[in-house]
C-alpha cells in the first residue's frame, strides 16, 4: 500500500497528510471536551472524508484522458465516486454506532472536507 500512496500525486499526498493531522488534533479536542466517544466519533469524522479522498484519488489516477471532455468525463466520475463514499460511510457510522458524537463527528468531518479542497493550492514541485 505504502508505494501505491507514493504514486499519488504531491498535492493529494500533502492533503491527505494534513488531514490526518487534523483528524488527530480534533480527536484529542473532542476527547477532552466529550470524553472517549467524543473522541471516537471526531476520530470517525475526518476518516470519512480522508477515506472519500484516497477513493478519488484512485479514480482520478485511472487512465490519462485524450481529450478536454475526457478530462472532464474523468474528473466528474471521481468527484462522483468521493461523495458517494462520503454518504455511505456518514450513513454507516451514524446507524451503526449508537454512541456518536454527531457534532464532533460532523465538525471533525467538515473541516477535513475543507482541507481537501485546498489541494489546488498544493503546488506540485
Amino acid at each position: 500500500m505504502d508505494s501505491r500512496l507514493r504514486k499519488l500525486s504531491k498535492p493529494i499526498r500533502t492533503v491527505l497528510r494534513w488531514q490526518l493531522m487534523a483528524t488527530g488534533g480534533l480527536t484529542l479536542l473532542a476527547g477532552a471536551l466529550a470524553g472517549a466517544h467524543g473522541a471516537l466519533s471526531a476520530a470517525l469524522g475526518g476518516l470519512v472524508s480522508v477515506c472519500a479522498g484516497l477513493g478519488f484519488a484512485a479514480a482520478a489516477s485511472l487512465g490519462k484522458a485524450e481529450s478536454a471532455g475526457g478530462a472532464l468525463l474523468a474528473a466528474f466520475r471521481a468527484e462522483m465516486i468521493k461523495i458517494g463514499l462520503i454518504v455511505l460511510l456518514i450513513w454507516l457510522v451514524l446507524a451503526t454506532y449508537k454512541g456518536v458524537v454527531v457534532a464532533a463527528f460532523m465538525g471533525s468531518f467538515a473541516v477535513t472536507v475543507l482541507i481537501f479542497a485546498m489541494a489546488f493550492f498544493v503546488r506540485e514541485y
